[in-house]
């Protein structure tokens, strides 16, 4: 409503018994019709994953923390060849296996950007998710492959606090940087998220 009708002229009410309105001092301002904005969407990087139950039966061979498997004993058998075992030693009859527990698998990670973050906070979600399922407790792995001939996602992995079950592994990333290689030779293996690094990615978001 663009005028009020709030003064009402008097002076012709006694010629006319009309009650004439004059214009309102006070004005609505409309404002301008704005142009439509679609609203800003922020990109993502595509991260795949899949999980590793117990029942799955994946043996470890490596380094890798406790709390990540369980360990079983199983019967060797007489035809068996037995690791590390010489002429003189006497045939254990059972061995140890440590079996995968629970946990996150990262099949695949995708950023539309490189260096910005995206790939991060893509695996500091699934961090958060991961220490939330009760079954899971924090456990992820991946198994690092080379992306194309002359890379490997293994640093990117190493900064955020995945570690391979090979110490040799390690301390070939540990060289990488204090270098700052940009980017490596293809490095090949498993590797896993230990608890003490689960909880500093999440809490600091740091990457080390």
């Amino acid at each position: 409503m663009i005028n009020n009708i709030t003064n009402v002229d008097t002076r012709m009410q006694q010629q006319m018994g009309v009650a004439k309105s004059t214009q309102s001092m006070i004005g609505i301002t409309i404002p301008p019709v704005l142009s439509f904005k679609p609203p800003f969407i922020k990109e993502k990087a595509t991260l795949k994953v899949k999980k590793f139950t117990r029942s799955d039966n994946i043996i470890i061979a490596g380094e890798i923390d406790d709390d990540y498997v369980d360990i079983v004993e199983n019967d060797i058998e007489p035809d068996e060849p037995v690791e590390g075992m010489n002429f003189f030693a006497p045939r254990p009859q059972k061995r140890k296996l440590r079996i995968l527990k629970n946990c996150y698998v990262i099949d695949f990670i995708q950023s539309p950007k490189t260096r910005c973050g995206l790939g991060t906070e893509a695996i500091k979600g699934l961090a958060e998710k991961a220490m939330f399922d009760p079954k899971a407790e924090g456990r992820i792995v991946t198994y690092s492959s080379p992306v194309w001939k002359e890379s490997s996602p293994a640093l990117f992995f190493y900064k955020l606090g995945f570690r391979f079950m090979d110490p040799a592994g390690n301390e070939y990333m540990k060289e990488c940087l204090a270098k700052k290689t940009p980017d490596i030779p293809p490095q090949t293996g498993m590797m896993y998220l230990p608890k003490y690094n689960l909880n500093k990615l999440l809490r600091y978001g740091d990457v080390f």
